[in-house]
Protein backbone atom coordinates (compact mmCIF):
# COMPACT_ATOMS: atom_id res chain seq x y z
CA UNK A 1 0.00 0.00 0.00
CA UNK A 2 1.41 3.34 -1.00
CA UNK A 3 0.00 6.81 -1.01
CA UNK A 4 0.70 6.92 -4.75
CA UNK A 5 -1.94 4.29 -5.42
CA UNK A 6 -5.34 5.57 -6.35
CA UNK A 7 -8.06 4.54 -3.90
CA UNK A 8 -9.71 2.50 -6.65
CA UNK A 9 -6.63 0.25 -6.89
CA UNK A 10 -6.61 -0.52 -3.16
CA UNK A 11 -8.60 -3.34 -1.68
CA UNK A 12 -11.00 -2.55 1.15
CA UNK A 13 -8.65 -3.61 3.92
CA UNK A 14 -5.70 -1.58 2.59
CA UNK A 15 -7.91 1.48 2.16
CA UNK A 16 -9.19 1.19 5.74
CA UNK A 17 -5.65 0.89 7.11
CA UNK A 18 -4.55 4.00 5.23
CA UNK A 19 -7.70 5.88 6.24
CA UNK A 20 -7.12 5.03 9.92
CA UNK A 21 -3.53 6.28 9.65
CA UNK A 22 -4.74 9.56 8.13
CA UNK A 23 -7.31 10.02 10.89
CA UNK A 24 -4.64 9.40 13.54
CA UNK A 25 -2.30 11.94 11.95
CA UNK A 26 -5.02 14.55 11.72
CA UNK A 27 -6.25 13.93 15.26
CA UNK A 28 -2.70 14.45 16.54
CA UNK A 29 -2.91 17.99 15.16
CA UNK A 30 0.73 18.12 14.09
CA UNK A 31 0.22 18.53 10.36
CA UNK A 32 0.71 21.90 8.67
CA UNK A 33 -2.36 23.33 6.95
CA UNK A 34 -1.44 22.19 3.41
CA UNK A 35 -0.69 18.66 4.59
CA UNK A 36 -3.94 18.61 6.56
CA UNK A 37 -5.87 19.59 3.45
CA UNK A 38 -4.12 16.94 1.36
CA UNK A 39 -4.72 14.33 4.05
CA UNK A 40 -8.40 15.30 4.25
CA UNK A 41 -8.77 15.00 0.48
CA UNK A 42 -7.04 11.61 0.41
CA UNK A 43 -9.20 10.45 3.31
CA UNK A 44 -12.36 11.51 1.51
CA UNK A 45 -11.28 9.56 -1.58
CA UNK A 46 -10.48 6.48 0.52
CA UNK A 47 -13.80 6.74 2.34
CA UNK A 48 -15.66 6.88 -0.98
CA UNK A 49 -13.79 3.79 -2.20
CA UNK A 50 -14.54 1.91 1.04
CA UNK A 51 -18.21 2.80 0.78
CA UNK A 52 -18.28 1.57 -2.83
CA UNK A 53 -16.58 -1.69 -1.84
CA UNK A 54 -19.17 -2.28 0.88
CA UNK A 55 -22.02 -1.43 -1.50
CA UNK A 56 -20.65 -3.91 -4.04
CA UNK A 57 -20.32 -6.61 -1.37
CA UNK A 58 -23.87 -5.96 -0.20
CA UNK A 59 -25.13 -6.31 -3.76
CA UNK A 60 -23.30 -9.60 -4.18
CA UNK A 61 -24.89 -10.91 -0.96
CA UNK A 62 -28.29 -9.75 -2.20
CA UNK A 63 -27.79 -11.62 -5.48
CA UNK A 64 -26.78 -14.74 -3.55
CA UNK A 65 -29.74 -14.47 -1.20
CA UNK A 66 -32.33 -13.84 -3.90
CA UNK A 67 -31.11 -16.54 -6.26
CA UNK A 68 -30.04 -18.94 -3.49
CA UNK A 69 -26.84 -19.35 -5.45
CA UNK A 70 -23.84 -17.19 -6.21
CA UNK A 71 -23.96 -15.54 -9.60
CA UNK A 72 -21.40 -13.25 -11.14
CA UNK A 73 -21.76 -9.68 -9.92
CA UNK A 74 -22.06 -7.06 -12.62
CA UNK A 75 -21.73 -3.36 -11.86
CA UNK A 76 -24.78 -2.64 -14.04
CA UNK A 77 -26.92 -4.80 -11.70
CA UNK A 78 -26.89 -2.02 -9.12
Amino acid sequence: MTKNQTPATLNYEAAIVELEAIVSQMEAGNLPLEQSLSAYQRGAELLKQCHQSLTDAEQRVRILTEANQLSTFKQEDI
